[in-house]
Parts: structure tokens; sequence; C-alpha cells
């Protein structure tokens, strides 16, 4: 992130750098040709110089931006994760509950029928024991 000092400073140094060539420009005005030649390769070096200067950090800061959004990515991808772990928990859970409901429900039929069961074998003892005296009276009175 650059900084209004940064700017300012940046700023400078153009304004440095401009009054510098113009100051070149204008003494080559009073050189002999091989002299000029000399400062045209000098400043075609400069200029070569600074253009890969450039094109490096311009490289660096794409390296960086992709390192970025692929930090971003990456992160995203294991938020959505959780959101879907999350997710099947929930249901996971819930089916656990649904599970744990129908269990007690059948465990609930199971001891109503045995409570049945066992009410119509009292009752069935009942019946017999009954019938078995209702013969025995038919018999003492035969």
């Amino acid at each position: 992130m650059t900084t209004d000092a940064d700017s300012s400073a940046a700023f400078g140094q153009l304004t440095s750098k401009a009054n510098e060539a113009q100051a070149h420009i204008k003494a080559a005005a009073t050189t002999t040709r091989d002299k000029l030649q000399s400062q045209v390769e000098q400043a075609q070096a400069k200029a070569e110089q600074q253009a890969g200067e450039i094109k490096a950090k311009t490289a660096q800061t794409q390296t960086e931006a992709a390192s970025d959004w692929q930090t971003m990515k990456d992160k995203w991808h294991s938020h959505v994760a959780e959101l879907h772990q999350r997710a099947d928990d929930k249901r996971a859970e819930h089916d656990a509950q649904r599970a744990e409901m129908k269990a007690d429900a059948a465990e609930m039929y199971a001891a109503d029928a045995i409570g049945f069961a066992l009410s119509a074998m009292e009752e069935a003892e009942y019946a017999v024991l009954d019938a078995m005296l209702a013969r025995s009276d038919a018999e003492a009175l035969a």
C-alpha cells in the first residue's frame, strides 16, 4: 500500500529526474557527436535497465496477486466445505434424533404389546380356572 509520504517522495524523484534529463539534453546541444553517441547509449542502457526493473516488479506483483488470489480461493473453499460439513452434521443429528424417536416409539409399542399379552394371559388363566370351576359345579350337580 502506498502512503502519502511514499507518493510525495516518488513525485520528488520524478521532478529531480526530469530536471536532470533536461540538463543533459541542454548540455548535449553543445557536445561532439561521439560524446552525444555515448550519452545516447548510456541513456538507452539506463532506460532498458529501468524497463527491466519495472518488468520484474510487475511480474513480482502479478505473482503476489496470484498467490493472494489462490489463498483467498483456498480460504473460500475451506469455508464452503466447513458449511457443508455443518449441514451434514445437522442432517445426521436430525436423522439420529428421528431414529431415537422411532426406537422410543417401538419400545413403547413393545411394552404395550407385552402388557396386553400379560393381561391376556391373566384373562386366559381366569377363563380356564372359571371354566374348570363351572365344570366342577356342573358335575357336582349332576
